[in-house]
């Protein structure tokens, strides 16, 4: 049975430097973002695009939701099929081009996650795991480019588990 699932937010535009959009370099290109419950998320457009480079920019958070998406959804298979993971780090990529009519489009985002098990018996395990990982993130199923994967797995020399 499907099961429906409601996000709801509040996107203000900030950049009103007292001229509106009356010129291109007029205007600035921060937002804000609120979230029921949750704190405001203070966004700009990519510096490329005459945004603030020290605010989060919407092809941030797409990789960082792609991202996310399969650490959780990889975090939950572990769990279910019994591997311990200690330890989690991504340092994902995206690559998204552009047109000389100003449109543009992601064509593949990489996820390099380095993941630390607790036992060498869990290595091939947490390797298979991946692939059903991106198979449940929400996120993934629903782009129209390729996300990929480039995991390391580690064992943690430490564990007592």
């Amino acid at each position: 049975m499907n099961r429906e699932h409601n996000y709801k937010l509040s996107l203000k535009w900030n950049g009103n430097r007292g001229q509106g959009t009356s010129d291109y370099k007029a205007y600035g290109r921060e937002y804000s973002v609120g979230i029921e419950e949750k704190e405001t998320l203070i966004g700009s457009a990519d510096p490329t695009f005459r945004g603030d480079k020290t605010k989060y920019n919407p092809e941030d958070m797409l990789v960082t939701a792609l991202s996310a998406c399969h650490m959780l959804s990889y975090l939950h298979v572990c769990t279910v099929g019994g591997v311990v993971v200690v330890d989690y780090v991504d340092n994902a990529t995206g690559l998204m081009v552009t047109k000389s009519d100003g449109s543009g489009h992601f064509v593949e985002v990489v996820l390099n996650p380095v993941v630390t098990v607790a036992d060498p018996s869990m290595v091939e395990r947490a390797v298979e795991f991946h692939k059903k990982a991106s198979e449940l993130c929400f996120i993934a199923n629903s782009v129209n480019f390729p996300v990929k994967h480039v995991s390391i797995i580690n064992v943690n020399a430490e564990s007592d588990i």
